[in-house]
């Protein structure tokens, strides 16, 4: 798959793809990208032995974060733009660490059921509409192993006037359709609707653009096919 493979509504980490070489500073500056990572990391309790997915790694710092932390922990990511990929591989290089970098799209993840202990994911969900968060929930949940958790980091409900304003112009940039279900607080019933249990809002960050919320759910034995 190439970047002319893509579907046509496929978003861009800036939403424009000439954005992209500048995306690791804006992200850096803009939300709190190194106490966010730190609390979804720390939340997900990893241990030796895990496999870990990170669902659209971007320029792969998020994957760079947790290989380094637990370099036993089996790191792979995943994002459906090539330029972007390049970027996260030469970067991973740079730090040193191992890590596999596949392109694909969150609707259509190319790896086998129950595959991962954890997934996670930043910064992504608000670049789809509803049906494709769905689709991208019920992906996640088919990879991840009986017991796995799910941990992800996006634009949530604003906690007051302040952030809902701060907002627009990210819902501008990727667009209101796509950013509605986030801005509405729908993240924790579309994620409890695919079949996760034990979904939380475990913690909520005040940004320059609005309020950045982090989610967990779990994928419980019980839902195990026969």
């Amino acid at each position: 798959m190439n970047r002319d493979d893509l579907p046509e509504d496929y978003v861009p980490a800036l939403r424009f793809s000439w954005l992209t070489a500048i995306y690791d500073p804006v992200a850096r500056w803009t939300t709190r990208e190194s106490v966010v990572k730190k609390a979804l990391v720390d939340q997900a309790k990893l241990t030796t032995g895990m496999s870990v997915l990170d669902l659209a790694s971007g320029t792969g710092t998020l994957a760079i974060i947790i290989k380094r932390k637990f370099p036993d922990v089996d790191v792979v990511g995943v994002d459906g733009d090539p330029r972007i990929l390049q970027i996260a591989n030469a970067k991973s290089e740079s730090a040193n660490v191992k890590i596999e970098f596949d392109q694909g799209l969150a609707t259509q993840l190319p790896y086998a059921d129950s595959s991962y202990d954890r997934v996670f994911s930043t910064l992504f969900f608000h670049h789809l509409g509803n049906s494709d968060k769905a689709r991208a929930f019920a992906e996640i949940f088919r990879v991840l192993k009986p017991g796995g958790q799910l941990h992800v980091a996006d634009w949530g409900k604003p906690t007051n006037f302040l952030m809902r304003l701060l907002f627009y112009p990210i819902q501008w940039l990727d667009g209101f359709a796509n950013t509605k279900g986030n801005v509405e607080g729908q993240l924790p019933l579309l994620i409890q609707y695919t079949g996760f249990s034990d979904v939380r809002i475990c913690k909520q960050f005040s940004t320059v653009f609005g309020t950045l919320t982090i989610y967990s759910g779990s994928k419980m034995v019980s839902h195990i096919s026969s």
